[in-house]
């Protein structure tokens, strides 16, 4: 469902500024279209179930007012955490493919029982997972950039600006809670719900405040 929302931008005096609010706009992810001007301090803009205090933030992030309201960092946007959520699902979702996917070989292939902890092949084992689980979250964000329309090239950019902060944490949460409970760097079917669970949290109160400080999402 497309909506449509405006409000005032203030602080704005050239062309310049209407642009670095239309990129600070046009970065959130939801946003269909943005168009700014400084000559009114106005900001109409088409999204997708966006909410006005997520693009407002995006917004106050550079430096500018909204509605007469500068940037002020809170933890009580409940709209930011549900979006949050979804972005962080998706992410799961991806790096999950990758990491599960390497790990379920290694269980087969055995490779993991006789491996000593700090050997070459044990580092490499270790990381192979999350650069798969990295590249399949960054395949499966092009390829769902590109069903809303986006050209190839744009939608690999943007996926690749993707917060690799928070899946690399997502990655190294879940390789960790599979070494805890598991004693190894295979994966067993029992040991694919705390994954995904500390998969989950571990970058989620990270990606809120990417979301609500700076407009920008992980998925």
């Amino acid at each position: 469902m497309v909506d449509t929302i405006t409000f005032s931008v203030g602080g704005m005096t050239c062309e310049g500024c209407s642009g670095r609010v239309r990129d600070g706009l046009l970065s959130v992810n939801g946003v269909l279209s943005a168009e700014v001007s400084h000559e009114t301090g106005t900001a109409v803009v088409q999204h997708d179930n966006i909410s006005k205090d997520l693009l407002s933030g995006a917004v106050k992030a550079i430096g500018y007012t909204v509605d007469g309201e500068g940037d002020e960092f809170h933890w009580k946007d409940g709209g930011v955490w549900r979006q949050s959520a979804s972005n962080t699902k998706w992410c799961l979702i991806g790096c999950s493919i990758g990491e599960f996917g390497t790990l379920g070989y290694y269980e087969w292939a055995g490779w993991p029982l006789e491996v000593s902890m700090g050997t070459t092949l044990f580092i490499f084992l270790a990381i192979l997972p999350i650069i798969n689980g990295l590249i399949t979250s960054v395949a499966l964000e092009t390829s769902l950039l590109m069903r809303g329309q986006m050209d190839f090239n744009n939608a690999l950019k943007t996926a690749l600006g993707m917060s690799f902060i928070g899946m690399i944490a997502m990655e190294l949460a879940m390789e960790a809670t599979d070494w805890l409970l598991t004693g190894n760097i295979g994966m067993t079917w029992w040991v694919i719900p705390p994954m995904l669970i500390a998969g989950f949290l571990t970058p989620w109160p990270y990606n809120y405040w990417r979301l609500k400080k700076y407009g920008m999402a992980c998925h």
